[in-house]
């Protein structure tokens, strides 16, 4: 009976310092005096109250408090245990804790040892460090995957995966996968480099017409503008254009025949004159001098009859109106 309490009391006993032990590491808190700090972060993702704070690997305190300043950076209090040196000069940066995202704060104390920072102390953003932010520099890749060979690709995250599960490939494979993508990099290095060289070329060119380039964006904006402020006049005259467009065409559907007699004709015509072109000259050139003599010949004697049939004129008077003064034909070979 007594043995059996003995063994009842010990067990006791263990359990009860083994369920401290685990709330203890659970709490995942500090024992001790400790002071408290304060850093500026421009990020603070995946880091929550109660994460350590470590120096050289070692726990020495935990965050406290987390809160945004009006600036958008991240205000984490945390404390450290007296018995860790902090010098002035000392750096603070997030680091991961695991694979799963977790973060921790280290504590890079200064090179030379000197006096501990005073506890309320502030470190600025020029003091701290945020973690690598890993969505980033998967991102920051991707113009690099797109010259890689998609199964070389596939090939090589199958490969990691299976590394990290325990299952086929060995590292050595990885390390190969990894070589031949290296090799795949080098291959294109001239094609990457004569790119960058063209787009500096462009940059260049671009940079140097400046003034000209704003001033054609400037006026084709101004021109678009005044389109749009004209777009119902321009829709009207549109419309417009399209009744004319029909007017015509029925114009030259109408005319079309008239005018291609009268083409036919003045075609005969021209070949009528064209053949008769010795007669014609001859005409021509004896026509003055015949009008000359029948002049003369008309004015000399009245072997020739003149008939004037009608005129007509005005005369101005003093009160400038202007008068009718005419004849009219009455003979009867002038009707």
């Amino acid at each position: 009976m007594k043995l059996t309490l003995i063994k009842a009391v010990v067990f006791t006993v263990v359990t009860v310092l083994a369920t401290v032990l685990l709330a203890s590491v659970i709490a995942n808190g500090t024992s001790g005096p400790s002071r408290s700090y304060t850093a500026l972060f421009t990020s603070a993702t995946s880091l929550n109250e109660g994460d350590d704070v470590r120096e050289a690997g070692v726990k020495v305190g935990n965050v406290t408090k987390i809160s945004l300043t009006h600036d958008s950076l991240a205000r984490v209090t945390f404390s450290v245990a007296t018995s860790a040196p902090l010098p002035r000069g000392s750096t603070v940066h997030l680091r991961f804790r695991n694979l799963v995202g977790q973060r921790y704060v280290d504590l890079e104390p200064a090179d030379t040892p000197g006096a501990n920072l005073p506890s309320g102390y502030t470190f600025g953003t020029d003091q701290t460090q945020p973690a690598l932010d890993l969505t980033l520099l998967f991102n920051g890749f991707q113009p690099l995957f797109k010259f890689l060979d998609p199964k070389d690709v596939n090939a090589l995250s199958g490969e990691i995966i299976a590394v990290f599960q325990g299952e086929g490939p060995t590292v050595s494979d990885l390390l190969s996968s990894t070589a031949d993508l290296a090799s795949t990099l080098a291959d294109r290095d001239q094609v990457i480099g004569e790119v960058i060289t063209n787009l500096s070329s462009v940059m260049k060119t671009v940079n140097t017409h400046a003034d000209q380039l704003g001033t054609t964006l400037d006026t084709m904006q101004q021109l678009v503008t005044g389109l749009a402020q004209d777009r119902k006049t321009i829709g009207n005259t549109i419309g417009g254009l399209g009744d004319l467009t029909t007017s015509v065409s029925g114009l030259l559907k109408d005319g079309r025949a008239p005018l291609k007699a009268s083409i036919r004709d003045l075609g005969r015509l021209s070949g009528n004159l064209a053949e008769a072109e010795p007669q014609l000259d001859a005409f021509f050139d004896k026509l003055p001098t015949k009008l000359d003599r029948i002049g003369r010949t008309a004015s000399y004697g009245s072997w020739l009859n003149f008939y004037v049939c009608s005129i007509h004129g005005r005369i101005p008077k003093p009160e400038g109106y202007y008068g009718d003064l005419g004849a009219n034909p009455i003979a009867s070979r002038c009707r």
